[in-house]
This record gives C-alpha cells, sequence and structure tokens, in this order.
C-alpha cells in the first residue's frame, strides 16, 4: 500500500504553491472509467472543453493541451516558433525565468539575459524600461522573442506584462511576446488578446487545481504565422498537427484521458464560481497572509508592493537562521509543506501558498504551524500573524460569489 504521508494521523497541509491540494469533485471527475479517445463521446468532451479553457485565458485564439508539464510548455513555445540560433531577450525575475533561459540555451537559441543585480533582483518584477531601452538598441531587429514570466513562483513577484507589451510596442519592435503563467492562471487575472501574447505558457497544478500532468499553449495568429518557419525539430510538440486534429475534439496521439475530465470539471467549477471572484478571494487570502509575515517582525520576500503575488508569499529569515530547517522542522511537528527557498533564495526563505482549493480556515491553521515553528527554531517574533491574519480575514469578509 502507497504511504503518502509518515504521520500517524490527520491530513497533509499541502501549502506550496503548486502542486495545490485537488478538490474531491475534480478526484471524482478523473476516477471515471476511461474512454476511447477516438469515439464521439471523447469529441464531445474536447470540443467542449477546447472552447471553455479559452475563457480562463481571455482568449478566442487556440489554446493548445499538451499531456506534459509546464516544462514541456516552455519548450513547444519556443521550438514552435524560432529557429536554431535566434537571439531572444529573457528577463530574470527568479528561479524559473532561470531555468526557461537554461532550456532556450540548451535548444540552440541564444537567450540574452536581463535583470536587476544579485539576490535583490529576485526581489523584484519585470523592469519593462529595461526591456524597451534594450529592443531600442536592436535596431537589426535581430531579437525574435522577449520572454518573461507573469507570477514568479520561486518568489512571490506578480509582474505587469501590459507594461511589457507597451514597452515593446513604444519601440516598434516585431518580436514576438511570450509569457509563462503557470502558476498565475485561474488564481490572478490574465489576458491573452487584451495584453498582446503571442504565446502564453501555463499549466494545470495551480490555479486549475489539477495533479501534474497538462500544459498549455494559448497561441496567437503572429506566433502561428512564426511557427510556419521555424526549423527548430519538433514533432510531438508541433502545433500544426495538433491544431488540425483539435478541430473536431481529438489529439493526434494518446491524450490524457482521466486529467481532461478532471480540467474539464475545473473549469466547470472556476467558470460557475466566475473568474473575478476567483481573483477577489487569492488577493484578500495573499494580504491575509502578508499582514501574518509582517506581524512577525519578518520580510516579505517581493519588496514591491505593486507586484506582490495573490499565489503565494515569501517569508524571508533574520540573518543566521536557515529556512530550510524552519521548514523541515514545521513538516515534521505539524504535518505541514511549505515552498523551499529556490536558487539564489535557498536558505534564505520559505514560500507559503494561498491558491486553489483554499479557505481561511486552511490558512489560520496553516499560518498556526508556521509560527510554532518559527518559535522552536528560536526565531525572535515582533507579534502574532495568527492574530493579525484573523483580524484581517474578520474585518475584510469575501462577499459570496452571485
Amino acid at each position: 500500500m502507497l504511504k503518502l504521508d509518515f504521520h500517524p494521523s490527520g491530513r497533509h497541509f499541502l501549502q506550496i504553491p503548486g502542486p495545490s491540494p485537488v478538490p474531491d469533485r475534480i478526484l471524482r471527475a478523473m476516477s471515471l472509467p476511461t474512454i476511447d479517445h477516438r469515439g464521439p463521446e471523447f469529441g464531445a468532451l474536447g470540443l467542449e472543453l477546447l472552447e471553455k479553457i479559452k475563457v480562463i485565458f481571455k482568449t478566442t485564439q487556440p489554446v493548445i493541451i499538451y499531456p506534459a508539464s509546464g516544462t514541456g510548455a516552455w519548450e513547444a513555445a519556443l521550438i514552435n516558433t524560432l529557429s536554431t540560433g535566434d537571439h531572444v531577450l529573457m528577463f530574470e525575475t527568479g528561479h524559473f525565468a532561470s531555468l526557461w533561459e537554461k532550456m532556450a540555451r540548451r535548444l540552440g537559441l541564444q537567450p540574452e539575459f536581463l535583470g536587476l543585480p544579485g539576490y535583490e533582483g529576485w526581489r523584484a518584477g519585470v523592469q519593462a524600461n529595461m526591456i524597451e531601452d534594450r529592443l531600442r538598441q536592436d535596431t537589426e531587429h535581430t531579437i525574435k522573442a522577449v520572454c518573461v514570466v507573469h507570477n514568479e513562483t520561486s518568489t512571490g513577484v506578480t509582474s505587469d506584462i501590459p507594461a511589457v507589451r507597451r514597452a515593446i510596442d513604444a519601440t516598434g519592435h516585431p518580436a514576438l511576446l511570450m509569457v509563462d503563467t503557470i502558476s498565475g492562471l485561474a488564481c490572478v487575472d490574465y489576458q491573452h488578446d487584451g495584453w498582446g501574447v503571442d504565446v502564453t505558457i501555463s499549466g494545470s497544478q495551480k490555479g486549475l487545481m489539477l495533479p501534474p500532468g497538462i500544459s498549455f499553449n494559448a497561441i496567437s495568429d503572429k506566433a502561428i504565422v512564426a511557427s510556419q518557419t521555424s526549423n527548430l525539430p519538433k514533432s510531438f510538440w508541433a502545433w500544426d498537427e495538433i491544431l488540425e486534429a483539435n478541430k473536431n475534439g481529438y489529439w493526434p496521439y494518446t491524450p490524457s484521458t482521466n486529467l481532461l475530465y478532471g480540467l474539464n470539471e475545473a473549469l466547470d467549477m472556476l467558470l460557475e464560481e466566475g473568474l473575478e471572484h476567483v481573483f477577489a478571494r487569492h488577493q484578500r487570502w495573499a494580504v491575509g497572509v502578508r499582514t501574518a509575515v509582517e506581524a512577525w517582525g519578518l520580510e516579505v520576500q517581493c519588496q514591491d508592493s505593486n507586484v506582490y503575488s495573490p499565489v503565494l508569499t515569501g517569508a524571508v529569515m533574520p540573518d543566521g537562521v536557515d529556512a530550510d530547517a524552519v521548514r523541515r522542522l514545521i513538516y515534521e511537528r505539524f504535518d505541514l509543506s511549505l515552498g523551499m527557498g529556490l536558487g539564489k533564495s535557498k536558505g534564505k526563505m520559505f514560500r507559503i501558498g494561498h491558491l486553489g482549493d483554499c479557505n481561511d480556515l486552511t490558512l489560520i491553521a496553516t499560518l498556526g504551524g508556521c509560527e510554532a515553528g518559527l518559535k522552536l527554531s528560536g526565531v525572535n517574533l515582533k507579534g502574532s500573524g495568527i492574530l493579525a491574519a484573523l483580524d484581517y480575514f474578520a474585518k475584510n469578509p469575501l462577499h459570496p460569489a452571485n
């Protein structure tokens, strides 16, 4: 028998910033019998969810669905639109932006990595002015794409994508705009069409509340045109065959049938609630958690209040305190998983996820585990984060969805 929790009783608190807890309603949908992925019932399901997923991306354009992690969708975005040796401008906001840059290099592209220096550069969002300045210098238009991360899961920063679009437009530069919103989608407002994005990358295991295993490329007409001359090798990831099969609700290979059941159910849940209400509850949870961190006397990883993430909050430890040791103690004593610091922030902070299938009481319990663990680790706290968060949630109720 699988043993998925080493603690003797009670339910594990999964409060990492993804994968997020999967609601029972989605688990039940995924448990239904697998059907023929070439049969009429599957075709009807495919057509239905391919239309509904467009609403989440706020697009009327195609959304490609892959049976893969978000990393696969990163690769698909690059190899469908670019050619060997192409110059790509990328912005470093954290660990995942860094991994995307590494992938671009391994694929034979020539990424140029802009960013603010050092660890402090991981405490702010994309600087659109730096992108604009660099594009103005590129008078020969050698830069073929600008790649940025919307919600940087490693730092708790949600960058201003419309500002990046305005920066590109101000220069008249023809580069494609590619955006990773793997942890932002269905948690914070995202507008593929309205913001003029050419390829949007996302995944199933964050705001969509599914297990890992599905990822997406939302694509513009400009991106489709670029794909027709791209020469990077591709087969499984190729858009053209998928788009053709999707016309009738099918895929050119065996799709992840039961995960698609879950996706269809997740889309229904989000649309029934209403996206604006979904975004509002995430923003409210984020304020409550930041209120707790500040009450403890700790710094929030993100240092720009204009780009605080509604998805997660990074709590920075005082000098001399190993965040990983604190996080490990919290797991061992309280059966609570928190996100570790990654890359430049490793050992400096831990990440508290507040996304997806969550509620106030879940977060109060999470903050209780954090506060107790910090005290047991000898961290001198300024005050009680639990009481501060309770007070905020009590005074700022979320109005029911219409």
